[in-house]
């Protein structure tokens, strides 16, 4: 077996990032992580810093102000990894990483970029209604930058985070799951894909030298995860013992909804809309350009949806 590849991970102390460096970790890469100076005084995110070294990470300083910084920082390793949020509308984080393909291309040594993708394919959401389109554009604009540079590149579609989706019970602004009641949306029977966030990690660190994914978006489709609202209910419903009371939303009201909200909960929400009255991430079959985790990696055991919704009980 050939030599890993020493990895960069920015974003590294973000709610992704963290379990990417401890993912890399885990599989014996030489991992380091980017120590942006705009850290400033959060001292959660140094301390958090400072256990990734004492955990055998490497800290590497370095800004997207700072040019200069960042190609000293890419040319130490061999893999770029990046995690920075793309949540927080209107911020145009996503954009930053226009800097970094900059930089890759005058490092000149990466084999290999993963750029903050994670979520839906922003590939299949051009019909997406606004405001949350914003980010899918956005992310359009990074890949194309990048392979307009001949970067060698793996984008990552991880579907529904766990923790924001499952734990909710796939309704919009709670992440703990009730005991009395839920709202559907719709008939509650589109399919969604739910994914543990350190099971994606772990699938994404198994990328990085995998010549089968380079240069292709990797979908990760745990199949006992492509579950429906209304059946991730009735697995919350069998764990509880007991029936929620249900009552439904329709698109027509959702959509009504929708307009009275400030433009970053219309961002989030036009995301469940797709999500969950077009099940935009599940009515699709992988092509030839691209593959699926699950079947490359069995050997990593993922969460089950059940698995996840014990920690609750």
């Amino acid at each position: 077996m050939g030599l890993k590849s020493r990895v960069l991970i920015i974003g590294g102390t973000g709610y992704l990032g963290k379990r990417l460096v401890k993912a890399s970790l885990e599989q014996g890469h030489e991992t380091y992580v980017l120590q942006r100076p705009e850290i400033g005084l959060d001292i959660e995110k140094i301390q958090m810093l400072l256990s990734f070294k004492k955990q055998g990470a490497r800290l590497v300083v370095g800004s997207f102000n700072d040019h200069r910084s960042l190609v000293e920082a890419l040319k130490q390793v061999d893999v770029v990894i990046c995690a920075i949020s793309g949540v927080h509308f209107r911020t145009h984080q996503i954009l930053l990483q226009l800097k970094l393909v900059e930089a890759i291309k005058e490092a000149g040594n990466i084999k290999r970029f993963l750029p903050s993708e994670f979520g839906t394919d922003p590939a299949r959401m051009a019909d997406a209604i606004e405001p949350g389109r914003e980010t899918f554009d956005e992310k359009m604009v990074v890949r194309k930058a990048i392979e307009d540079a001949r970067i060698p590149f793996t984008y990552v579609s991880a579907n529904c985070f766990a923790g924001y989706f499952v734990g909710g019970l796939c309704q919009f602004g709670t992440i703990l799951p009730s005991r009395d009641s839920v709202v559907l949306f719709g008939d509650g029977n589109q399919k969604s894909i739910f994914v543990d966030e350190d099971d994606i990690a772990a699938y994404t660190i198994k990328t990085i030298d995998d010549p089968r994914t380079l240069n292709k978006t990797l979908y990760i489709r745990p199949p006992a995860n492509i579950l429906s609202q209304r059946q991730v209910v009735e697995i919350w419903e069998k764990l509880l013992g007991k029936v929620l009371q249900k009552s439904s939303l329709s698109e027509k009201q959702f959509l009504d909804s929708l307009k009275e909200k400030d433009y970053v909960v219309q961002a989030g929400m036009s995301h469940f809309y797709h999500f969950f009255y077009e099940g935009c991430l599940a009515n699709f079959e992988i092509g030839d350009d691209a593959e699926e985790a699950c079947r490359l990696y069995p050997d990593i055991k993922y969460t089950t949806v059940e698995d996840y919704l014990k920690q609750y009980l």
